[in-house]
């Protein structure tokens, strides 16, 4: 996958239809959230993203791609969503799978707020 279609695939993640998150995330994904329970995986970590704003934007920096080996992509970034009023900073990861020809999914995602405090876990 090129780097357009990369961040083309992590664009409707965050402004597309709820429905993309189970078409483009795996059934055995691991996230990290900003928020309770804070680790996620399969089926608890989909529900989890489509229960979040459908930004009416999100805008990518910093952005990284790497591809440590044959079918596997790994992206960073910096990534300014809103949606009205609502604003949401944050630096994130994402680890893409391909499962066959031009079909990738999200096995993994990551997000740390920027510019907010995160409730502690344990706490």
């Amino acid at each position: 996958m090129d780097d357009s279609r990369i961040w083309d695939f992590e664009q409707e993640l965050w402004t597309g239809p709820p429905d993309a998150y189970d078409r483009k995330v795996a059934d055995d994904v691991v996230m990290a959230l900003p928020h309770q329970p804070w680790l996620f995986d399969g089926a608890q970590a989909r529900e989890a993203v489509k229960a979040t704003p459908r930004w009416d934007k999100a805008e990518f920096l910093d952005q990284r791609v790497e591809r440590p080996q044959e079918g596997l992509i790994v992206i960073a970034y910096r990534v300014k969503a809103q949606k009205g009023e609502q604003k949401y900073h944050a630096l994130c990861t994402s680890t893409l799978r391909r499962l066959k020809h031009e079909q990738w999914d999200v096995i993994q995602h990551q997000q740390t707020p920027l510019g907010m405090e995160v409730a502690e876990p344990d706490e």
